[in-house]
């Protein structure tokens, strides 16, 4: 996949790393390094993982699925839809029943959590 030979190339001279130092990070000796790098054979999952690690880039980017090297699907921020049950249960647990501001205290955290989710 010439994509992922070009890609591969890119972010090992993002760095300005020859082949052989690279090669024994990644676990590869620098034939098979070139040979990624050249498109005459594909790394197998295995070595595309370190190269994401090593790299700190998605396999997304490296396969050529997208052009951002974070990925598709990179969202820093966790998805609060899918929280939402458990929020409720915890902001409901964190108030004094007691407290006069409970209920406005509550609601007010609720319609957060739910423009968040917007």
């Amino acid at each position: 996949m010439q994509i992922m030979a070009e890609r591969l190339r890119a972010l090992r001279l993002s760095i300005n790393v020859s082949q052989n130092k690279l090669a024994p990070v990644l676990g590869l000796r620098q034939s098979g390094v070139n040979r990624y790098e050249n498109n005459q054979c594909e790394p197998s999952a295995k070595v595309l993982l370190r190269y994401a690690d090593y790299f700190d880039v998605s396999l997304d980017y490296l396969y050529g699925r997208t052009d951002d090297p974070r990925g598709k699907v990179y969202s820093n921020e966790p998805d609060l839809g899918k929280l939402h049950p458990e929020m409720n249960e915890f902001i409901e647990m964190c108030f004094d029943p007691k407290s006069p501001m409970n209920k406005r205290l509550k609601k007010t955290l609720v319609q957060m959590l739910e423009e968040e989710t917007k």
